[in-house]
């Protein structure tokens, strides 16, 4: 067994590696056969010697957080009331407080925080991930885990970092356990990330990682055939927006050698911003 490091900090480090690797429970190294094990005796309870006196009952133990109406509703009432609800939003505070509000997805229950967005609402580019990790979870932003770090250095690479870049999820709560996203909660919350790129403006949106691309452009292949290519994303209110597809960071953590195709992405869309595009 290898020896566990002794500093607090590389023990934190350790255990948020296993948190965001999904790691829930602690197994023995030894198998046991539980079944072969002799079962422990009840022990036997002794009569009274005299009669008990008279209490009040205990108070039975509480039933676990039900989830409000909203979140319980049929999917498509709740993708609705989720439309309604951002088309009132005026600005991108009002959108993060509706949001924060919300109780249709059950996601928002199982989660720490809400991550919205980070960096720059101003800035000309918007990348947009599929939903945060625990990381983001904790934090309550955006790519702010190893994946984070890498986009922060792939949009060094360009020139960009967050003070000139807005960064958000399709789905701003995450899964436990890191698990993808539902379809029915990708419908539910994806009217929020719509009003969110309405609200932003950006002249780009960069879909990272395939979920991102299928759902806000409506693409039906794999990341590794759409990325690189230049897409049109529509508004709700006619407006027409640049959107590039480009490999999810936390993809190029798996996958080194990958990293290449997502270098000349990031390229393509400096050329964009250059207007050389």
């Amino acid at each position: 067994m290898q020896d566990l490091p002794s500093d607090r900090d590389a023990l934190q480090a350790l255990l948020d590696f296993h948190v965001e690797a999904g790691v829930d429970l602690a197994l023995d190294e030894t198998p046991h056969n539980r079944f072969a094990e002799p079962k422990a005796e009840a022990p036997k309870a002794e009569a009274p010697k005299s009669p008990a006196p008279k209490s009040s009952p205990a108070p039975s133990a509480p039933s676990p957080r039900a989830l409000p109406k909203a979140a319980a509703s049929a999917p498509e009432e709740v993708a609705g009331m989720a439309r309604e609800q951002a088309r009132h939003a005026q600005s991108l505070e009002e959108l993060e407080a509706i949001l924060a509000g919300f109780d249709g997805c059950a996601l928002k229950f199982s989660a720490k925080n809400l991550a919205f967005a980070d960096g720059n609402p101003e800035g000309r580019v918007m990348l947009v991930g599929e939903a945060p990790g625990a990381d983001e979870d904790r934090i309550g932003k955006p790519f702010m885990g190893r994946s984070g770090q890498l986009l922060d250095r792939m949009l060094a690479t360009i020139g960009l970092d967050r003070t000139q870049v807005y960064v958000a999820n399709i789905v701003p709560w995450r899964p436990p356990g890191n698990r993808t996203p539902t379809p029915q909660e990708i419908a539910i919350c994806k009217p929020f990330i719509a009003r969110q790129i309405e609200l932003a403006g950006p002249e780009f949106v960069l879909c990272l990682g395939g979920p991102a691309a299928q759902n806000l452009l409506g693409v039906k292949d794999g990341i590794l055939r759409t990325r690189g290519r230049w897409f049109t994303y529509k508004t709700e209110d006619g407006r027409e927006i640049k959107a590039l597809p480009t490999l999810h960071p936390a993809y190029l953590l798996r996958q080194p050698l990958q990293k290449r195709l997502g270098w000349r992405d990031f390229q393509a869309l400096r050329r964009a911003l250059d207007g050389r595009e």
